[in-house]
């Protein structure tokens, strides 16, 4: 099996719930190197979310096709981003120093900082989409794979541009703790860029370079977030900066498509 279609798979496996086959002896960095192909993971479950509301959509109003649509996400992915977004509002949502943060991150139970921000970024999400549904379906079913790939090349970025917060040595997923190279990086941003010319050739371009502009500084203001409070990144932040950027995305196509 080629490297990078395994180092795919391994993607793959990391981020959703798919089993696949490696077809060889598990190496851990595989983990660490398979960060540059997250965005394309992200054009999966895209497709897959824009799948269910297509067919959704045959039989429910948009409101409806829209939370099925954000459930088959969530579905597929274990909730894997969520959790991390929960988790980030529970540990930098109060006044607290950074070791109390991490060790709140760390504790499973959900407190009401997660709760609020979970409900109000879900909520976002289906606003946005039910405003991009309607009068036609087209644009939400181009903006579902755009903003997972986007948002997914966000978190790499953040992989890139911060040190490890927590302990390296306990981290869940240990390799993902030293980065990513510059190699790693540009493959991402080949896969954010792919995705941005595939949304452009159906949706006004002004608006896809909106969105793309809004996701990254979405990431830029978390990226100082994280460096001010925790002095880098850590597993559950990716998550959250994955779910801000997505719904960034979201919101200024919204925003942008009937102004172009």
């Amino acid at each position: 099996m080629p490297h990078e279609l395994r180092l795919f798979l391994v993607a793959l496996q990391f981020l959703t719930r798919m089993p696949v086959p490696l077809g060889a002896a598990w190496q851990p960095e595989w983990v660490q190197q398979c960060a540059r192909h997250f965005p394309g993971v992200g054009l999966l479950v895209g497709a897959f979310g824009a799948a269910v509301l297509w067919a959704a959509s045959l039989l429910w109003p948009p409101p409806v096709a829209v939370l099925l649509s954000i459930a088959a996400t969530v579905w597929v992915t274990g909730a894997f981003h969520e959790d991390g977004l929960a988790d980030t509002c529970d540990g930098l949502g109060g006044a607290v120093g950074r070791e109390q943060a991490l060790l709140i991150m760390k504790d499973s139970r959900l407190g009401s900082y997660g709760a609020v921000g979970l409900v109000l970024v879900l909520a976002l999400k289906a606003a946005a989409l039910v405003a991009l549904a309607q009068p036609a379906l087209w644009p939400a079913l181009v903006a579902l794979p755009l903003s997972h790939a986007l948002s997914r090349a966000c978190a790499v970025a953040l992989l890139r541009a911060l040190p490890y917060a927590g302990d390296a040595a306990h981290a869940k997923a240990k390799p993902l703790a030293l980065g990513i190279d510059g190699t790693g990086l540009a493959v991402a941003g080949l896969w954010a860029l792919a995705a941005l010319a595939a949304a452009a050739a159906v949706l006004a371009p002004a608006a896809v370079a909106v969105a793309a502009l809004a996701a990254a500084l979405v990431t830029f203001a978390v990226a100082r977030w994280l460096r001010r409070r925790l002095g880098g990144f850590t597993g559950d932040t990716l998550g959250a900066a994955q779910q801000f950027s997505e719904v960034a995305v979201y919101l200024a196509l919204a925003a942008a498509l009937p102004r172009v």
